[in-house]
């Protein structure tokens, strides 16, 4: 039994948003798929770190999950800023049930136990250079992380974070995220969000104020699922 995680497979099976256009991205669902099945078990859990699908509504999602449904291993989900389709827990979770999906689990103000882990996380919030932040959702954000800390807290467990913005980038620091980061004593968090040669420059692959961070962006993972725990 292993933990894997990926963020951004921008899946658009059921809607016009080729990903293959851009660099990097041809062929990327084929890439995908046999990396995945080469990879992950059946009795494995692989975390997909937001930004899904490109889908604008929930029903519209349909082909993407059956295509995730089909892959092997338990799938915990979490928020991206393009999962424009993620309405409210009780409805995705309820669409899931109506369609007889049966392998996905959210991560959204909780937390999950994974051995002598406790897997955490949330969206996080912008972190570019020349992008205002905005205090609202940022503030939003790091309740919902801290939430999520706070339930794998009560578990007793070491937590592992897993989000969909950088906290850190470049010389950049997201002091709201961090700060709870820190305070929860995390010493593992996994991001994506950041695509493109020259983006992936300024990727914060190493330890910063003692947490180990890790881009796991699909196309920066060239699309092959990366081992978190064994």
């Amino acid at each position: 039994m292993s933990l894997y995680v990926l963020g951004d497979p921008h899946l658009s099976l059921g809607s016009e948003k080729p990903m293959d256009i851009f660099s990097g991205w041809d062929g990327y669902v084929s890439l995908l798929e046999e990396n995945w099945k080469k990879t992950v078990q059946p009795q494995d859990t692989i975390l997909l770190a937001g930004d899904i699908s490109w889908a604008l509504k929930l029903e519209e999602t349909k082909a993407d999950f059956d295509f995730l449904e089909a892959l092997p291993g338990k799938k915990i989900l979490l928020k991206g800023n393009h999962d424009l389709w993620w309405s409210t827990k009780s409805k995705v979770e309820r669409f899931w049930t109506e369609q007889g999906y049966t392998s996905f689990s959210l991560l959204f103000n909780n937390a999950y136990e994974y051995g002598d882990y406790c897997l955490c996380g949330s969206r996080g919030w912008i972190n570019e250079p020349g992008v205002p932040q905005d205090k609202k959702i940022l503030d939003r954000e790091a309740g919902r992380l801290r939430m999520s800390l706070e339930a794998g807290r009560q578990t007793g467990k070491q937590p592992i974070v897993f989000l969909h913005y950088p906290p850190v980038y470049a010389s950049l620091r997201c002091d709201e995220i961090m700060e709870v980061l820190l305070q929860y004593g995390v010493k593992r968090c996994y991001y994506g969000h950041l695509h493109g040669r020259d983006t992936f420059r300024g990727a914060v692959n190493g330890t910063r104020e003692g947490i180990a961070f890790t881009l796991i962006s699909a196309d920066y993972l060239r699309f092959q699922p990366k081992l978190v725990e064994p």
